[in-house]
């Protein structure tokens, strides 16, 4: 059975789409696991404030007449933030996108919530580095079940936590803290969550377009204007903090 030194919160988000930037939750779930094991469960529809696409409803079946009487996320975000206390985080597929959209959904709600020291497990990373596939056949292949119901974001988080715990029993090498499981699948080195920054060699490098590669700092001091260029962009809020931090230490060490 896992070990946890603090509780662990498997998070699954139902969005208008799958744009960072621009869109927003409709439905989240949070399964908390505490370090005696016990399970708590949250679940809210959300107003995003803006219409769900036909192709988003046909996925997870929510539709605007669904949320129109639904809190915006801006009423919900201290209660979100407040189960979210303390936790690591888990989730399916979430360091690419489950994270990163509910931070830009903090940042636009201008609620401070502090990412540091919390690790992050992606259950995906476990499946596959060991069997690949997705999370219906994971469900299959590691609990012998059928995932009836995928898409909600409560069943698709309970499932992630199922599968972790099976994924335990039948490796071995993986250990049951997430210490242990980080050490053989790897931990991310996170700068931005949209990944338009990554870490090479303890820097951070552009990981997009002319400049992919190259340090941000070094861009930042010969061309000050790429800057002003993406701070103006339809970049993500989360991309946006992480550049000001680097450009603001770019410009102490000018100094």
């Amino acid at each position: 059975m896992l070990q946890l030194k603090k509780p662990l919160a498997f998070i699954d988000l139902e969005t208008t789409g799958i744009n960072l930037g621009t869109d927003r939750i409709v439905e989240i779930a949070i399964v908390k696991i505490l370090t005696d094991g016990t399970r708590s469960v949250k679940r809210k529809l959300i107003n995003p404030g803006i219409p769900i696409p036909k192709a988003s409803s046909d996925i997870h079946g929510i539709t605007d007449e669904m949320v129109k009487d639904a809190p915006l996320f801006k009423q919900v975000a201290q209660e979100l933030k407040q189960m979210l206390d303390g936790c690591d985080f888990a989730g399916y597929n979430s360091n690419r996108f489950d994270i990163p959209l509910l931070m830009e959904e903090f940042l636009r709600a201008q609620v401070d919530f502090d990412m540091k020291n919390r690790k992050l497990l992606d259950v995906q990373n476990i499946f596959h580095k060991m069997e690949p596939r997705t999370l219906g056949a994971a469900y299959r292949f590691y609990c012998n079940k059928t995932l009836d119901g995928a898409h909600s974001a409560e069943v698709d988080a309970s499932a992630t936590h199922e599968i972790l715990e099976a994924q335990l029993e039948k490796y071995a090498d993986l250990g049951n803290t997430l210490d242990s499981i980080l050490k053989v699948i790897g931990e991310d080195q996170v700068v931005d969550f949209a990944r338009r920054f990554v870490m090479e060699n303890g820097i951070e490098v552009f990981n997009f377009g002319k400049y992919k590669g190259r340090p941000v700092a070094d861009v930042l001091k010969t061309e000050p204007q790429y800057y002003d260029w993406m701070m103006k962009g339809d970049f993500p809020q989360h991309t946006k903090q992480k550049l000001t931090e680097i450009y603001t230490r770019t410009l102490l060490k000018k100094g």
